[in-house]
């Protein structure tokens, strides 16, 4: 639980303050008064009565009543210390420094659940143990450097760890992003990134409260609670980036379906992060380059011009937009003809368009102004401007200055020249601007800014599913395990997914009989075993009846096959659709393309059920294979709206059905008329 004393308390004691600023005592007592701490300040140290200028007392049962304690002494004296505190002194909130707890040994597993303990039973709030501490526009409760400046409209940072905090306000802090306040939650006895969120999202304040968060998380402990308050922070007018380390492969067993090789812990988080609209970052570059993005004007829009004065950096950015579906349109035409009139001979205006060298500020703002007021087709601006060393660029910056103030369009400011151009960077950053060093780098930032999905709809939809006729056929199935193809076809036919024509039989006569009603050429494929392919149990563009008996017979003959499928040979382009439970997150649903798509590259996208049509056209257009399901090189493309459809109801059906724990529809065959369910498995365990 989170409390008033923890964030804005009116007195604080530091328990093993000191006077030695190298130790983490004293650098927490020293960062306290260097920020300037409006409180009552006490300090603990049984040898000194006076620390850093601050009373100290030889022992916590000496101090008056105080809101906040901050223990900074060895893990073994900490239970002992808390409970004096929370009895005695009516301390409503901790943040415990100290290390020697669970993380290290089971000896000291117990000490933190002494103090929990403790905690929960006088209301209080704890923050650690094994924490760099908490610091806000209020109080500086950290034994680390740096310590950035604080400001309502900063941004708020969670993180899981403290060492990785301070790398990640390092990286911050080169591009100018300020800080409202920075959690670090070590062990998360009590409080976790999620608890937070919550907080933050239960207590927010549209006008005073900072609308940017950073996390860093190395453990998920309760997705539900994550995934509500992060949503609901959102749809409030917040953006959330975040970085979730440590994800490991729960599929490192043996894997009896492509869902289950390919479906993993980090799946789900994937799965998590798309459906609470978190923009998922995978380094600390990244993570603060997407927070950078944060604090600029809303993108309203795919279409980026790249205005710069040297061609190759506008380049690499052009590549990383590209990649990352973000358009750098060619800008043509009168008004094109009429901007390059107005620029040095030999500037360029195609997009990128490149004022050269020696362009001049007032070059730059004639750019600038054509993109925010002729060029429709643009929807943000990235500037790169740089110095070669022979010029001051104050000027220019300054313009950049005012345009961005007044532009209602986007301006990203890409200043590489932070050693040559140091001065005049850390100018313009002062301004309250940040600043992207590395086009590349904000490239690839902006891109996952902008094929983030707003969060999912909280609305219930059926979408045609039989509910009831599913939970019928899932009570009545005695055993755990593989169904069989008849209570697969009815369970995918009570969720209205289409499925191609097929019989399954044990004699010869009947499969024949079928193949002559639904025409040859004809597949057919063993019944029994799990991996088909790896036995010889699929026979592909059958022409005729007696070859369909010869591989009746040959079939029959496996071990442990039961029976024979038979279903028309279908002519199209191969699908992938699977899902797998993952314990705590629900349905992981995994889509792609077929075939060397989902073996070879694991093309692959995730969702977690139930979806919305939302999510599900968020995760087929980020496939790299994407191209291929909209029609390139003079193929017609796939129906997107038949596959979503299919998507939305399959998860629909996982929605009320948990008992399945891993499925398999591959392929999905997209015909000219339609998308057919050809093959699938159900695993189910009760």
């Amino acid at each position: 639980m989170l409390n008033g004393e923890l964030i804005n308390p009116c007195s604080i004691v530091v328990v093993g303050g000191s006077n030695n600023v190298h130790k983490p005592g004293g650098r927490i007592v020293r960062n306290l008064l260097d920020g300037k701490y409006q409180g009552e300040l006490y300090v603990v140290n049984a040898k000194d009565t006076d620390v850093q200028g601050v009373k100290s007392y030889p022992d916590v049962k000496d101090i008056p009543e105080t809101e906040l304690a901050i223990l900074s002494i060895p893990g073994k004296s900490c239970p002992g210390v808390v409970e004096i505190l929370a009895r005695e002194k009516n301390v409503k909130a901790f943040i415990i420094v100290s290390a020697g707890f669970g993380e290290e040994t089971a000896e000291g597993a117990i000490l933190e659940e002494q103090i929990l303990q403790t905690v929960n039973e006088v209301g209080a709030s704890l923050i650690g143990p094994n924490c760099i501490g908490v610091m806000n526009m209020h109080y500086h409760g950290v034994f680390t450097q740096p310590v950035p400046e604080f400001y309502p409209g900063g941004v708020d940072f969670i993180s899981s760890s403290g060492g990785t905090a301070l790398f990640i306000i390092e990286s911050a802090l080169t591009k100018g992003l300020r800080f409202s306040s920075v959690w670090s939650v070590g062990n998360s006895k009590q409080i976790g990134v999620e608890d937070i969120v919550e907080y933050m999202d239960k207590h927010f304040d549209p006008v005073f409260d900072s609308k940017i968060k950073m996390l860093y998380i190395e453990s998920i402990r309760d997705p539900d609670k994550l995934l509500y308050h992060a949503s609901s922070l959102i749809r409030k007018g917040c953006r959330i980036a975040a970085i979730k380390a440590g994800s490991t492969d729960s599929g490192k067993r043996a894997a009896s379906s492509h869902t289950g090789a390919i479906a993993s812990s980090d799946s789900a988080v994937e799965a998590l992060f798309r459906k609470a609209g978190i923009v998922r970052c995978f380094s600390r570059e990244e993570l603060t380059t997407v927070a950078s993005i944060f604090t600029l004007k809303e993108i309203r829009g795919r279409n980026c011009a790249i205005i710069t004065h040297a061609g190759g950096p506008a380049v690499m950015l052009a590549d990383a937009l590209s990649k990352g579906h973000v358009n750098v349109p060619d800008l043509t035409g009168p008004v094109a003809t009429e901007l390059k009139s107005k620029l040095y001979p030999g500037a360029a205006v195609g997009n990128p368009i490149d004022i050269i060298g020696t362009g001049t500020p007032e070059h730059l703002a004639t750019a600038i102004d054509y993109c925010e007021n002729r060029f429709d087709q643009v929807d943000m601006m990235m500037v790169i401007f740089g110095s070669p060393g022979l010029v001051k660029v104050y000027d220019t910056y300054e313009v950049l200055h005012k345009k961005m103030e007044t532009c209602r369009k986007p301006i990203f400011p890409v200043l590489p020249s932070i050693v040559t151009a140091g001065p005049e960077v850390r100018s313009f950053v002062k301004k309250g601007h940040v600043n992207f060093s590395d086009e590349v780098t904000l490239g690839t930032a902006l891109s996952r800014v902008i094929n983030t999905p707003r969060p999912a709809t909280t609305d219930i939809q059926l979408y045609g599913v039989d509910v009831p006729g599913i939970r019928r056929v899932i009570d009545r199935l005695p055993d755990n395990g593989y169904l069989v193809p008849e209570d697969v076809r009815t369970l995918l036919s009570l969720a209205q997914i289409p499925l191609v024509e097929e019989i399954t039989s044990g004699s010869k006569e009947e499969i024949v009989k079928f193949a002559a009603t639904i025409g040859y050429p004809v597949v057919a494929k063993v019944v029994g075993p799990v991996h088909k392919s790896d036995i010889g149990g699929v026979a592909l563009n059958i022409r005729t009846p007696e070859h369909l008996q010869f591989e009746f017979e040959r079939m029959m003959a496996i071990p442990d096959v039961t029976a024979v499928m038979v279903q028309p040979m279908l002519k199209g382009q191969e699908l992938f659709l699977g899902a797998k439970y993952e314990d705590r997150f629900g349905h992981v649903v995994l889509c792609g393309l077929g075939g060397i798509f989902v073996e070879v590259l694991k093309d692959i996208s995730y969702g977690l059920a139930p979806l919305s049509y939302e999510e599900i056209f968020s995760m087929i257009r980020s496939l790299r294979g994407y191209k291929i399901i909209k029609g390139t090189r003079g193929q017609k493309g796939i129906d997107e709206q038949q596959y979503a459809d299919i998507i939305v109801r399959l998860s629909t059906l996982l929605r009320f059905a948990s008992e399945i724990k891993e499925m398999d529809i591959n392929p999905i065959v997209a015909t000219e008329k339609e998308l057919y369910a050809v093959d699938a498995r159900i695993r189910i365990e009760k």
